[in-house]
């Protein structure tokens, strides 16, 4: 395989956000079309300096409106591009996605009986996952390297000489370009990168069928790991998402310039929150990045790809691993050199902007393989009616366990308290409500455990 000199390795990566859209690179628009850049998310397979990407596309509005810039070091062969499938990624999203797992109490008088006849282990209770016109091209500095359609997308491979040229090449085309981008697209070309401009090719994408544009992915070598995602921020219209899935034989990915933090996890809240769950993730989500100061990145997931505990979707076929570029699983599953499959997959998530971001994200990979995942925990209460001793001394904690999960959730969202309590169906008196413990046995609390 042909070997790529310095693969700055171009693109931004993002989403999840439910209302935000957006992709790699930066958008540009014809006419007055504003298309803001708000999240994408990327999928990035990687061994030794070898590298599969898979731009996912959630773009909203006219095809004909849509193109993609994004800088690349070299010319990519036409059999280095490829039009990938979504169905995997909303399958990798969703089986790396934090999520809420579900435990429910047991009689205690049944735990109290197994520890009297000295049973050394317990039952645990089971998780419940929930073609480009040249213009005047050389006049400005601006090269068509190569020109492929691949899929529903009409690609050039750009090089330029300086970034007002590629700028009004651009402009000269039908593209809008957003106010600051020659001052990045100049970074690029003082580092020698090449730049991929992707747009839709009306006639292939109606042939083809299909209601939204599918995926692109590139493959390439290089010995640089990282994502230059200044360009997405060129027209953001506020803060961006940022998703990346790195999948690697030796273990997790992280950043080398900047902070990684892990997402809090196993955190319990009140049985409401299975109501609103992507309300109080987007919340917490929020809260923890400004308690940080907008300025890490965290890490939601990390575990070997062929088993999870608790599953939020089933793992990804080799099949599914495959069309994503894992090139070291053969169709049953296991690497084509024989041995067990190993595919470990990172989930990186970061809210960012210029301000806090101002340099491209550089990764690495790790051999750790430390099992980790984004997960929050609720614990449906017993109901029974049985009072002995330890039943008793049960319910006497409920309280005090409702009024913790009440302050862990204000802690982890900023949401009120007060509403919080309210929200739990608790009235004035909602540290006693539905205890069933007697009047004298609050007012002697310490006989209760008796």
């Amino acid at each position: 395989m042909k070997r790529f000199p310095i693969l700055a390795s171009f693109l931004l990566a993002c989403a999840l956000a439910p209302d935000a859209r957006a992709f790699c690179g930066f958008f540009v628009a014809t006419g007055d079309a504003k298309i803001f850049n708000k999240a994408s998310k990327v999928v990035m397979v990687r061994d030794g300096d070898r590298t599969v990407l898979t731009l996912s596309n959630d773009f909203k509005g006219d095809f004909k409106e849509f193109a993609m810039v994004i800088p690349v070091p070299v010319v990519l062969q036409k059999g280095q591009i490829h039009v990938g499938d979504q169905a995997a990624i909303d399958h990798l999203d969703a089986f790396t996605a934090p999520r809420l797992v579900e435990y429910f109490d047991e009689n205690p008088c049944a735990v109290a009986e197994r520890e009297a006849r000295m049973l050394k282990s317990m039952a645990a209770p089971r998780a419940v996952g929930m073609n480009a016109r040249g213009g005047r091209a050389d006049a400005l500095g601006v090269r068509i390297e190569a020109s492929y359609t691949v899929g529903e997308y009409d690609i050039l491979i750009l090089s330029a000489t300086q970034s007002t040229g590629l700028e009004t090449w651009l402009t000269q085309n039908g593209y809008r370009i957003p106010a600051g981008a020659s001052r990045v697209l100049g970074v690029y070309i003082r580092q020698g990168l090449k730049f991929f401009v992707a747009k839709v090719n009306l006639k292939e994408q109606a042939g083809a069928g299909f209601q939204q544009l599918r995926p692109l992915q590139m493959a390439y070598e290089s010995p640089r790991f990282m994502l230059p995602i200044r360009l997405g921020m060129v027209n953001a219209d506020g803060p961006q998402e940022l998703f990346v899935y790195a999948l690697t034989q030796v273990g997790r990915v992280e950043p080398t310039n900047y902070r990684s933090v892990k997402l809090p996890s196993d955190a319990q809240v009140p049985e409401y929150v299975k109501d609103v769950f992507p309300k109080f993730y987007r919340a917490m989500f929020e809260r923890q990045a400004r308690n940080e100061d907008w300025a890490v990145v965290f890490t939601e997931y990390a575990w070997d790809m062929s088993w999870c505990d608790p599953c939020a979707s089933a793992p990804l076929s080799s099949d599914e691993l495959r069309s994503l570029g894992v090139f070291w699983v053969d169709a049953t599953g296991r690497p084509s050199r024989g041995g067990p499959q190993s595919t470990f997959v990172t989930r990186l998530h970061a809210r960012y902007d210029a301000a806090h971001f101002p340099e491209d994200l550089v990764l690495q990979q790790t051999v750790d393989k430390t099992n980790f995942q984004g997960r929050f925990v609720i614990r449906h209460p017993w109901t029974g009616e049985d009072d002995c001793p330890g039943a008793i001394a049960y319910r006497a904690s409920l309280a005090d366990r409702r009024a913790k999960e009440a302050e862990t959730l204000a802690s982890l969202t900023g949401w009120s308290l007060d509403d919080i309590r309210t929200r739990m169906g608790v009235a004035t008196d909602w540290s006693r409500k539905e205890d069933r413990t007697t009047w004298w046995q609050r007012l002697w609390g310490e006989n209760v455990s008796k």
